[in-house]
């Protein structure tokens, strides 16, 4: 199962954050059950596993950390919704002898819980910053909805819990589009799963890759008219599906699927 790609002058690796359970129906949107019931393990909730699968990017320069995982500050509610694993990023991190104050950047996808939710971790008792020293990307529309959530967005964020220590200390960049983050490594806004969702694009001469987030978080969402019921715009969801497939298909890329439990990179 490959973890990492080498891009020459920088390198993606697989970071594993854990994983948690959540409604399988809703994770496959309009798709008829029929369809898909026999390809996913369930648990006796009729819920199917996501992996955590964050990305780290190395350059000369500068450590870049997709996404943040759940976090360690579940509630015991949150916990008996989502039976969530203990949390890994910072094992993983460790793995590669890599502590969190040397992460630079943090980019982050969009803000649910899934993604968001270890931008804040308790660390001996204490609610802090989890990377001290890191800016943390995000999408100037991303963060407006999740201080100001309407009706239809609500029930997605919480920003006491997650966003504002984050706000308070200033580490932090808002965004408006597409954005050159470091050479070779850019963010891009979709929306569709979100209002501010945007995704990392990864190039260099010879190679590509994309780590599309929720616009394709698993294998079974490469199909075009699969998405998630979660999706507040099917509509741009599918644009930008098939602006990443048909760029990957061309090139030869790799597809980087940040909730597969199976495969985090496969080559398109």
């Amino acid at each position: 199962m490959r973890t990492e790609i080498n891009f020459e002058n920088f390198k993606y690796f697989n970071i594993d954050g854990g994983d948690y359970f959540s409604d399988a129906g809703a994770a496959m949107g309009v798709l008829p059950r029929a369809l898909w019931e026999n390809k996913i393990n369930l648990d006796s909730k009729h819920r199917m596993k996501f992996n955590l699968n964050l990305g780290l990017i190395v350059t000369e320069s500068a450590k870049i950390l997709i996404d943040t995982g759940i976090g360690n500050r579940i509630s015991e509610k949150e916990k008996e919704i989502y039976n969530p694993s203990d949390y890994r990023l910072f094992d993983s991190l460790k793995s590669l002898n890599i502590k969190p104050e040397e992460i630079d950047y943090v980019i982050l996808t969009h803000l649910h819980f899934d993604h968001a939710g270890g931008i804040v971790s308790t660390i001996e008792g204490e609610d802090k910053l989890t990377f001290p020293n890191a800016i943390h990307i995000i999408q100037k529309e991303e963060w407006e909805t999740a201080k100001s959530p309407d009706e239809l967005n609500k029930a997605a964020y919480n920003f006491v819990k997650y966003l504002a220590l984050l706000e308070a200390k200033g580490n932090y960049r808002l965004i408006d589009g597409e954005e050159e983050i470091a050479p070779g490594i850019s963010v891009i806004k979709t929306g569709g799963h979100s209002n501010g969702c945007q995704i990392v694009k990864l190039r260099n001469e010879k190679t590509i890759a994309y780590y599309a987030g929720d616009i394709i978080p698993s294998k079974m969402h490469i199909s075009l008219g699969i998405t998630s019921s979660y999706d507040v715009c099917r509509k741009d969801t599918v644009k930008f599906k098939k602006i990443i497939l048909e760029e990957l298909v061309k090139f030869n890329g790799f597809l980087i699927l940040n909730h597969d439990s199976k495969q985090q990179i496969i080559q398109v």
